[in-house]
């Protein structure tokens, strides 16, 4: 019973999510919760709520195929982070000058299975 979950277009460079995304994989689901329930990283917000939908995709799926879960059973089979489009600004400098600045976005994925 697998399940995913997308968060698209958020607001933050991937490298910074990727941190976050590290500490979770593999991990059990309420593992997971609390691992991130603790990370002092503004990224973790974004990842625990990519991580219900996660979890909440699989307890609908499992509901329309008649199955029951409980979502102890359930893991974070991968979570990756892919870059999203850059928005390209650009900043006033000496002598006239500008120079680019770069507001990265990132694609959060977070798929989640059930224990064999």
């Amino acid at each position: 019973m697998q399940a995913r979950a997308k968060a698209r277009y958020v607001r933050q460079s991937p490298r910074k999510i990727r941190l976050v995304i590290d500490l979770i994989r593999g991990k059990d689901v309420n593992e997971a919760y609390a691992i991130l329930r603790f990370a002092q990283k503004k990224a973790a917000e974004v990842v625990e709520k990519t991580l219900r939908s996660a979890v909440a995709n699989a307890l609908v799926a499992a509901d329309e195929q008649g199955e029951r879960l409980d979502t102890d059973e359930l893991y974070v089979k991968t979570a990756c982070v892919d870059e999203g489009p850059t928005l390209k600004r650009w900043r006033a400098r000496a002598m006239g000058r500008a120079s680019p600045i770069h507001k990265r976005t990132s694609h959060v994925t977070v798929v989640v299975d059930r224990k064999e």
